[in-house]
């Protein structure tokens, strides 16, 4: 929580000096400490600046005092956390207080940056101020009191003998050789606006990618330990990098050729600073894992291709099957050439033609014999246990 609260007070505009053992030893304190009461009483202090229409309440330079405005400050802000109620409070509180109070602060800076239309709020600057500036960097005298015409002629001739001091090549040829009129300016006004909104839709994009590549160092148990060594030099180099980019058309006017000059970033100048040990590194051959859509093949089909129907045995009928069927109503399956007999014949193992076990009429038994419809006629299962020869 320390280190939450110092990096807001960054934010801020706080230029105390703080770092984590003082904070922690003045919130030990409370408001016995003047490190811990000067705190409160700046952020109470930039409160009040920033809410314009609702007067907030400020902390006084004693202690009691100082106790009962900040609970009553707490209120008015409605703070989650329960007022100064006794003489003394904990640290755990007292931080909790002071991490409140800047993240009110940053919430009401964010808020007063923004108009009515929830657009960022732009300084103009006016063409006095322009000549301003020129003059103070040419060291000339202010422009109050000179005409338009004499200014101009001054500044042109500063600027030749400024020129005539430098290198011959030094400055070079401008990019932009050409007199644009108002409408063209216009044109490059709103070219430029799109380009300014890439850029930063881009910056975003790799500032995120960059907290998150520097959050997931912090993941291991190693590294955990050592948190606010690492947020402590990351953070001021984290918040000097901005979302808007600063290039205007003043920039194109001031362009020349040698920007038309394209450097690679992996030539010998650009590597100078940012050539590491890693890079020196040289990785082996790796497998080939594939995965080009060139080579997948396509999924096999769902469906098997359709074929022409097969010739098969039937079904046996009601008195009988087919050739190589089976029987009929409660007959089996018979031999070569036809199945079980009449009306309850099975047939188990049918001879030449023949029907099966009890193939026979009622009351036949055994197998039937070499009888071409079948052994025995009705009611005559032949002598024994198979059946005889007697032919139909």
């Amino acid at each position: 929580m320390e280190c939450d609260i110092l990096d807001g007070l960054d934010q801020v505009g706080y230029s105390g000096s703080l770092d984590e053992k003082t904070l922690s030893a003045a919130c030990e304190q409370g408001f016995n400490s003047q490190e811990f009461a000067h705190v409160c009483t700046w952020l109470s202090s930039k409160l009040q600046h920033c809410d314009t229409k609702d007067q907030k309440s400020e902390i006084p330079d004693d202690p009691e005092k100082a106790k009962h405005e900040l609970s009553k400050l707490l209120k008015e802000l409605f703070c989650p956390y329960k007022g100064l109620d006794g003489e003394l409070k904990t640290k755990k509180e007292h931080l909790k207080i002071l991490l409140f109070l800047v993240s009110e602060l940053q919430a009401m800076q964010i808020i007063t940056s923004k108009t009515v239309k929830d657009t960022k709020i732009e300084k103009k600057i006016s063409p006095l101020q322009d000549l301003q500036a020129i003059c103070k960097v040419l060291k000339l005298p202010e422009p109050d009191q000179q005409q338009t015409t004499d200014l101009f002629s001054s500044i042109e001739n500063e600027v030749k003998v400024l020129l005539k001091k430098v290198p011959e090549k030094h400055t070079g040829k401008p990019v932009l050789k050409e007199s644009l009129n108002s409408e063209q300016w216009r044109q490059l006004e709103k070219i430029n606006g799109v380009l300014l909104a890439d850029y930063e839709c881009r910056r975003r994009m790799l500032i995120k990618r960059l907290d998150v590549t520097v959050q997931s160092f912090s993941w291991s148990d190693r590294a955990k330990a050592k948190t606010d060594t690492m947020a402590r030099a990351y953070q001021p180099k984290r918040h000097s990098l901005t979302l808007k980019s600063s290039i205007s058309l003043a920039h194109l006017l001031a362009a020349r050729e040698d920007i038309c000059h394209m450097v690679k970033t992996s030539s010998e100048s650009c590597r100078e600073r940012t050539a590491c040990a890693v890079n020196k590194v040289l990785m082996g051959r790796v497998p080939d894992r594939g995965g080009r859509p060139s080579e997948i093949e396509a999924p096999p089909p769902e469906m098997p291709p359709w074929q022409k129907r097969q010739d098969r045995g039937g079904g046996g009928g009601y008195r009988g099957g087919g050739y190589g069927g089976g029987g009929g109503r409660g007959g089996g399956g018979g031999g070569y050439g036809g199945g079980g007999g009449g009306y309850g014949g099975g047939g188990h193992r049918g001879g030449y033609g023949g029907g099966g076990h009890r193939s026979g009429g009622h009351g036949s038994s055994g197998q039937g014999g070499w009888g071409r419809d079948g052994g025995g006629g009705r009611n005559q299962g032949g002598r024994g246990f198979k059946g005889g020869y007697y032919q139909r």
